[in-house]
């Protein structure tokens, strides 16, 4: 079993790393105050853990919203690609299951969970693009309609040409240039 808590080192190198890139990029949460996120950011160790991974995994996440009706901030991999430690997987695992070679080292479902977050929907990984220019390069598994998962295939989603584009692929196939973004509610 993994150990899903952080030294208090960590913790404080973490929590400035965050407050950095929040304060480097306001345009992202304008009417958000930092001491407030990270009072609930303190009394919740295990998002601060799952915050970890994403930023391990080269996400550089930052908040890009917040629900007022839970009073959730909404942490995005905000990384100018797709983050790169989370690359060259298939989307779930009956996919990498499916493969007979060449597998994937994991898939992007069973990485989020483990790591605590969940994939962007379509609808999530297009807002996330009003704040910059995402995946120029790479492009992002997002989650999938049980529908098209049926049938095989697994939506990713990329930017090309100032779009965003949406695509489908087998859900089994894998990239180098291919990983997905996660978030996290806190």
């Amino acid at each position: 079993m993994t150990n899903k808590a952080l030294t208090p080192e960590q913790s404080e190198e973490l929590l400035l790393t965050l407050q950095r890139r929040f304060e480097k990029n306001m345009n992202r949460h304008e009417d958000l105050v930092w001491a407030d996120i990270k009072a609930k950011l303190e009394a919740s160790p295990e998002k601060l853990w799952s915050l970890h991974e994403m930023e391990k995994t080269a996400g550089e996440p930052d908040i890009v919203g917040h629900d007022k009706k839970t009073g959730e901030y909404l942490f995005i991999d905000c990384s100018a690609e797709s983050p790169k430690g989370r690359r060259s997987i298939c989307y779930d695992r009956a996919a990498l299951d499916s493969r007979k070679e060449h597998k994937p080292a994991n898939s992007a479902l069973d990485m989020a969970a483990e790591m605590g977050i969940e994939l962007l929907t379509e609808e999530q990984y297009r807002k996330l693009q009003e704040f910059g220019n995402f995946d120029l390069k790479t492009s992002s598994w997002v989650v999938t309609p049980p529908h098209i998962r049926k049938l095989g295939g697994a939506l990713f989603c990329d930017r090309r040409y100032d779009t965003v584009f949406v695509y489908h692929n087998g859900a089994e196939s894998y990239y180098g240039a291919r990983g997905f973004r996660g978030l996290l509610r806190v």
